[in-house]
């Protein structure tokens, strides 16, 4: 599926951000500059009888700012999250759609990407009904725990009236999410839509599962924010983590007739599969890779235009092999000359948010001229012999950025974000 760049060009013009590494464009784009963790001990709830303690935890975030009181008990984090990143996107990009008219509303759409959605609400939920506490469930159990509704949870509060989507593809969810927002801008449906990901699965029980599955790393409890370290020799599992990262995209003209600021242009995306299991990649990494190779040629670029490279690097043993090998399959030669990074070594995994992360930290890059640093990069991994900016950030001037994500059921999507040129 291409986008229809004779017709209209997707560029982006509001961000707004609910992280570990700070809230807000500026606060999460310094902390990829600095290379700074927001990997900590998890405070929300007792985690001592797990093995894993730490996660990419949002601290400082009062979530009853964007929550009413009589809906506290209603929604999840991850409702929180959206609304106020929503809200930061909105401001960021210089429009209020509660004070606009009917006709302007109807005109931006919602399409959110979600792992798990209001998974940590439903955890609570179960809690209350098997414990015999149901007096304490909501009555909105139910409607709640159905993803799409987290879509409904932005659109309602600004009153947007275009189409409310939510798409869960794994940790690909809101690449493809992306994706799917620019498509339909391209193509004339729609003029603006606010898009990317949220997650919020630190529930206990939740982070059980991970453990059981062994893809978490139990190494780290005591030193938090050294515990994500793609790519690195001894990394030995992700971290989980949580957060919102939302961008308005907007139809170039509709953009620069009101004056707005352009951080990027959306010009290219590729999706593959690799038909194989639940939730191992093929080793040979052909599929992430023709994924990578669809994305540029929807963009109309080669490896040799690729400045820099946003990595999935969860920081699992065989995840971060395969994604080095399938960087090499599509950029050739080129691989070794080309800037990676991943920026989950700072924020940890947030799941079906990832690709909207790692899109937010390449366009801090991308504005700032730097390329972001893999911290907690000690010693590299024989396998993994790619550039990947270890610990610090670099200067660096981009003008293409592939953004890669891979995820559960062996789903591969990849985005082109090029600079906005007029």
């Amino acid at each position: 599926m291409q986008f229809p760049k004779t017709l209209r060009r997707v560029v982006i013009t509001g961000i707004g951000c609910v992280s570990p590494a700070g809230i807000g464009r500026e606060q999460f784009w310094s902390s990829m500059r600095e290379g700074r963790s927001g990997i900590r001990k998890i405070s929300r709830f007792d985690a001592s009888d797990l093995p894993v303690r730490i996660a990419g935890e949002v601290v400082d975030f009062d979530p009853d700012q964007y929550i009413p009181p009589k809906d506290r008990q209603h929604v999840s984090h991850a409702v929180a999250f959206a609304i106020a990143a929503a809200d930061l996107a909105f401001r960021d990009a210089g429009i209020d759609p509660r004070q606009m008219e009917l006709d302007e509303r109807r005109g931006i759409g919602v399409v959110l990407g979600s792992g798990g959605a209001s998974l940590s609400f439903v955890e609570r939920q179960y809690r209350y009904y098997f414990a015999n506490e149901a007096k304490k469930a909501s009555i909105y159990s139910i409607p709640t725990a159905t993803p799409g509704s987290l879509a409904s949870e932005i659109s309602m509060p600004f009153g947007l009236k275009g189409f409310s989507h939510l798409i869960s593809t794994g940790c690909t969810s809101s690449t493809d999410a992306m994706a799917y927002a620019a498509q339909h801008i391209a193509m004339g449906r729609i003029d603006s839509v606010l898009t990317g990901g949220v997650d919020a699965p630190l529930a206990h029980s939740i982070l059980l599962g991970f453990c059981s599955m062994k893809v978490i790393s139990p190494s780290w409890n005591d030193e938090p924010t050294r515990g994500s370290r793609p790519f690195s020799l001894d990394r030995d599992g992700f971290v989980l983590a949580e957060g919102a990262y939302l961008l308005l995209f907007e139809e170039m003209e509709h953009a620069l007739a009101r004056g707005a600021h352009i951080y990027g242009e959306i010009v290219g995306y590729g999706s593959t599969c690799d038909a194989h299991h639940r939730v191992r990649l093929d080793e040979s990494g052909v599929e992430p890779s023709r994924a990578m190779t669809l994305a540029m040629a929807d963009a109309g670029i080669t490896p040799a235009d690729v400045d820099y490279v946003n990595l999935h690097g969860t920081s699992t043993d065989l995840n971060d092999r395969i994604e080095t090998r399938a960087v090499r399959l599509a950029l050739g030669e080129r691989a070794y000359g080309v800037a990676t990074s991943a920026t989950k070594s700072m924020i940890g995994h947030p799941q079906g948010a990832s690709g909207a992360a790692g899109l937010t930290a390449t366009l801090g890059g991308m504005a700032g001229g730097f390329a972001p640093p893999t911290i907690n990069l000690e010693q590299a991994d024989p396998e993994c012999d790619l550039d990947y900016v270890p610990n610090q950030s670099r200067p660096l001037e981009i003008r293409h950025a592939l953004c890669n994500c891979i995820g559960f059921g062996s789903k591969n999507s990849a985005l082109v974000v090029k600079r906005y040129e007029p």
